[in-house]
């Protein structure tokens, strides 16, 4: 499959651009992005090519891979979709319900297959984890704690310069991750337009906590930030029921082989036509339980 690159930012370099480029069934095929010098630099680096719009890399590619902010990769791939590429998406796919919806309408109306790369949902040891717990049932709460440090210390890792990040905070950057593993695992949670089944407050930074009525009767919580202390930052889940409790095992940590995973399951979904579990319809879904914690919190 070729598959084209849209993005030239810092997963773009290093995880995007190496994984499709060392993967044996695709061809990297090019990479367009917003500096195009940056495009030139990453294409160069990978024996590819910079395209100078993505219009041109559509018609090129069978496939596009999206590393760019939620609220450019939405309108990009709708308009990849509607040129026939199949879709490798970043999370989450947008911000706001209406540009999710936009890109998943117009991702069936052309009948192209999607993966949203929710990280631990292509990790081997945690996926097999998640399979494993979701097979057994019978959980009566959960708890997912996704605290990261990107604007605390010294602040000068990778995404700290990340604009999306900053004004969307930890409910959209890590919150995705977090409903990527609890909502398999517990059900699909219940959002009336009335508000019930869900609530959210604040906490210290852009610390944000979230409280879930699953449809299965279940209940689950998040805690989300980006502005922890380095030293209480980290990642867990717990879940709790008939069978005791059990904790998320610690993944093999090497995303540019996750990822590669990734593409193995955009791969298969378009060879045999069968939607993966993680595609577009469940990023819209993401987006719509993220935009009602949004509307729940307080106003500042």
């Amino acid at each position: 499959m070729r598959i084209g690159l849209l993005g030239t930012g810092p997963w773009a370099e290093a995880v995007h651009a190496p994984a499709l480029d060392a993967h044996p069934d695709v061809e990297f095929a090019g990479v367009w992005g917003r500096r195009p010098a940056a495009a030139g630099a990453i294409a160069d680096r990978h024996g590819t090519r910079a395209f100078p719009d993505p219009d041109a890399l559509f018609a090129d590619v069978d496939a596009v891979a999206v590393a760019l902010p939620p609220d450019v990769q939405a309108p990009l791939a709708a308009r990849a979709a509607e040129a026939g590429c199949h879709l490798l998406l970043d999370k989450p796919v947008a911000t706001t319900v209406e540009d999710a919806r936009l890109a998943a309408e117009a991702a069936e109306r052309a009948r192209v297959a999607s993966v949203v790369f929710f990280t631990l949902r292509f990790d081997p040891v945690a996926a097999a984890w998640i399979d494993e717990q979701a097979a057994l049932g019978g959980w009566f709460t959960g708890r997912a704690d996704w605290l990261g440090s990107v604007f605390a210390g010294d602040g000068t890792g990778p995404f700290a310069a990340s604009p999306w990040r900053r004004e969307k905070g930890a409910l959209w950057d890590v919150g995705p991750h977090a409903l990527s593993v609890l909502l398999p695992l517990l059900g699909d949670a219940t959002t009336p337009a009335g508000g019930g089944g869900l609530a959210a407050e604040r906490g210290p930074g852009d610390t944000v906590h979230v409280v879930l009525r699953h449809e299965s009767g279940a209940s689950s919580t998040a805690a989300l930030s980006l502005t922890a202390p380095p030293a209480a930052s980290g990642v867990s889940v717990e879940l709790r029921g008939e069978h005791g409790t059990v904790s998320l095992p610690q993944g093999d940590g090497e995303v540019v082989t996750t990822y590669r995973r990734a593409v193995d399951a955009l791969l298969a979904a378009a060879r045999t036509g069968t939607p993966h579990p993680c595609d577009i319809r469940f990023g819209l879904r993401v987006t719509e339980i993220l935009a009602a914690a949004e509307r729940a919190l307080p106003k500042d």
